[in-house]
């Protein structure tokens, strides 16, 4: 897991199957999306949890979400200078960021009913289109990010650059984008 460059990479990993890295990237899409589709759906628990102030969990989700902005810049840092051992590092803490963050944002919704945004004029409309944006592209990032990092991990190179340019300006979208839509949500909270 050293550096690496692609012609010091062994012959199997460059031509490694990637029917694999799909099926993972298909299988959790369907996981992850079809979670968060039957929550929105559904409605919250909606009780008190005793001692427990739910809103904290939205906030969580805004620090996550603010972690993996920083770190998926600074794994973009890395790879531009071909420091692929530092940047492997902050792609794993963006996943794992983005893990926790996925944990609390699936027990808020389903402990709790969907808040309203309770703006009007043209930041409801700034609100809308920056949160529909926001949904738009992570039901997308969701298989991006999985086939960029398993092809990644097996050093398949010309396939890991192909996918991880669109991979990355995204899923930044999608983390700032996050944060963004819970500081203009949080007043209502």
């Amino acid at each position: 897991m050293g550096d690496h460059n692609e012609s010091s990479l062994p012959n199997e990993n460059k031509n490694a199957n990637d029917k694999t890295n799909v099926w993972i990237a298909v299988i959790l899409t369907i996981i992850i999306n079809g979670l968060v589709t039957v929550l929105f759906f559904m409605d919250g628990f909606s009780r008190e949890v005793e001692g427990f102030d739910l809103t904290i969990l939205p906030m969580l989700n805004a620090i996550f979400n603010s972690f993996t902005t920083v770190f998926l810049f600074t794994a973009l840092f890395f790879i531009l200078r071909k420091n692929i051992k530092m940047h492997r590092r902050f792609i794993y803490a963006a996943f794992t960021s983005t893990a926790f963050f996925l944990i609390t944002y699936v027990t808020y919704h389903y402990l709790a009913e969907s808040t309203e945004y309770g703006g009007s004029g043209a930041m409801a409309a700034i609100y809308y289109f920056i949160l529909i944006t926001h949904i738009i592209l992570a039901i997308v990032i969701v298989p991006l990010a999985v086939l960029s990092f398993m092809r990644g991990i097996k050093y398949q190179v010309r396939k890991h650059r192909k996918i991880a340019r669109w991979t990355m300006p995204l899923w930044l979208y999608v983390s700032i984008t996050g944060v963004l839509v819970y500081i203009m949500i949080s007043p209502y909270y």
